[in-house]
Order: C-alpha cells, then structure tokens, then sequence
C-alpha cells in the first residue's frame, strides 16, 4: 500500500484586492503518494503558487485542512510550520534564490547549517548531490559565475541536500532556455526517482508533461485531470 505524503481536504482561499476579495481556491482536495511526480497546470493567476504555499505551511487556508508527512499543519503554529517545512519540504524555484555572497558548496549546504545537522553523512550526501548535478568542480565558484542552468542545478542540490519528503517546484525552468530546461527536467526527474522524493511541479507550460506520473489542472478554484 502507497504511502500518502500529502493531502488537501476541501481547501478554500481568497485575498483581498482592494474592496474586492478574489477568490483563488474553492474546495480543492489532492492526495500526493511517496515517489509521485505530480504536474500542475493552469494559466497564471489560476492559485498554482497559492496552493504551493499552502502545503509548505507559507501560509494558512480560509477553510480545509493541509495533512503533509502526517502532519496537520493546520493545526499548528507559524513557528512549528517553519520548523517543519525546514526539514521535511523543499522547493526550485523559476529564480534561483541563490545567495550571492556564498560559494555554490555554501548554498548547497545552508538548509543544514541553518539547522545546524552538518554531519559526516550529510556533508558527504552534499558531496554526491553536486557531483550528481555535474558541478563537482565548481563548489568553491560563487552564483555569478555560472550560467542560469548551472545556478538551477545548484539550487536542486540544495532542495535535496535535506532529504525532505517532498519536494515543491514552481515552474523551475521559466528563467531558462529550451535546452537548459528540458536538462533541468532531466536532472530533476533522475535524482528523485533515485531517491523516491515526491514531486509536485507547478507550470502554466507543456515541457514537463513527460515526466510526470500524473498531470492535473487547476481551473475555477478545483483541481482536475488534464
């Protein structure tokens, strides 16, 4: 039987607008398994992020309830979300959210240093993760001296590094060419099949359809099979 590493029951949530208030989902129910790749498609504005945002425990829904890793995180409080989704939820980003001032090795290992789990076994799965995303020779270069697709590939090591049990990732090759981004989307694909990672990848494009072992829609607030 399948492990269920997230699931969203009838989720609602609206922002305000100015005096109007948009309502970006409305009922919105998912179930994710373990070693799932799961693509999310729907136009810009759709609540991609949004819903992102809410299985990470950024922010909170109006109505619902968010299960992540056997977690309600619902029920808890902004500090014990933070602290959750520092070690079990990662996410690569469209912009690479790297930190200019540390060499890649730095940025690789700074979810771990930030918690302070800098271990032998850890500094060595840093070690294979920048060997596995081809950039071994690079650990002592800082972010501006690579290519936009180098800068990804460092970016997925970090979200990796953690072992989390999921792994979140909104439109991860927008800022990349065509070719940067299908080896992107190689490499992601690669690394969490080895390791059996959950993916949820949100995108508004067709170009990771190939990879994914599902592909939903989300339109009017639902989620949906595409």
């Amino acid at each position: 039987m399948a492990t269920l590493v997230v699931e969203l029951t009838d989720l609602y949530k609206s922002y305000r607008e100015g005096k109007r208030t948009r309502r970006v989902l409305a009922g919105t129910d998912l179930r994710l398994e373990q070693g799932e790749f799961v693509l999310l498609v729907g136009r810009s504005g759709s609540g991609k992020s949004t819903l992102l945002n809410l299985i990470s425990g950024i922010d909170q829904p109006d109505k619902g309830k968010v299960v992540v890793d056997g977690a309600d995180l619902t029920g808890q409080s902004e500090h014990d979300r933070t602290l959750f989704r520092r070690r079990r939820i990662s996410f690569v980003y469209q912009f690479f959210n790297l930190v200019p001032h540390l060499s890649v090795w730095e940025n690789v290992m700074l979810p771990l240093e930030l918690e302070g789990r800098l271990s032998s076994t850890l500094l060595a799965r840093g070690q294979q993760l920048l060997a596995s995303v081809g950039l071994a020779d690079r650990a002592d270069s800082y972010p501006d001296r690579l290519s936009g697709g180098e800068q990804q590939r460092v970016a997925i090591a970090r979200s990796l590094v953690s072992d989390p049990v999921i792994l979140l990732a909104d439109e991860p090759t927008g800022n990349l060419d065509e070719e940067s981004g299908r080896q992107i989307l190689d490499l992601i694909n690669r690394l969490v099949r080895e390791a059996g990672h959950t993916v949820l990848m949100v995108t508004h494009g067709r170009e990771a359809e190939p990879y994914a072992d599902r592909i939903l829609t989300l339109c009017d607030g639902r989620i949906g099979i595409a």
